[in-house]
């Protein structure tokens, strides 16, 4: 497949496509003409690439899941510490959640008065939001 086509069935610009190539991320094949011809199993890789960069994954990393031929070695160590990280990510997006819906109906006078407020800011000058899987604000009954 041709460069255009490879942008047209993946949805990935064609810049991209030489940018993912000068970092090692995919391959073109030898050709004789002018423009870059890729297999067609790089519509697989453009995949992967795509779903470790939704991961959070850096380009460096997602490369490392390739061998140089372009097969997946996917190293399960760093998709194990890549969930571990998610998870953390999720518990504080969570306890953001959970102190900011409090906030918008806090019955306190003021946010600077109300004790779940409160330890929602402590927490975040700690970044024990990241370590905390518990509630901040208190259980309604």
């Amino acid at each position: 497949m041709d460069i255009s086509e490879v942008a047209r069935k993946s949805g990935v610009a064609a810049s991209a496509l030489r940018y993912y190539e000068r970092k090692g991320l995919i391959r073109s094949l030898e050709s004789d003409s002018a423009r870059r011809k890729f297999s067609p199993a790089v519509l697989d890789q453009l995949a992967l690439i795509s779903l470790g960069q939704a991961a959070g994954f850096s380009l460096e990393e997602i490369r490392l899941m390739f061998t140089p031929g372009g097969t997946l070695n996917i190293d399960r160590r760093m998709l194990s510490a890549k969930a571990d990280e998610l998870e953390r990510m999720v518990r504080r997006l969570k306890a953001m959640i959970e102190g900011l819906r409090h906030a918008a109906v806090c019955p306190a006078a003021s946010h600077a008065e109300c004790p779940s407020f409160q330890r929602l800011l402590k927490a975040a000058s700690t970044n024990a939001l990241e370590k905390r899987p518990r509630r901040l604000a208190p259980r309604r009954t």
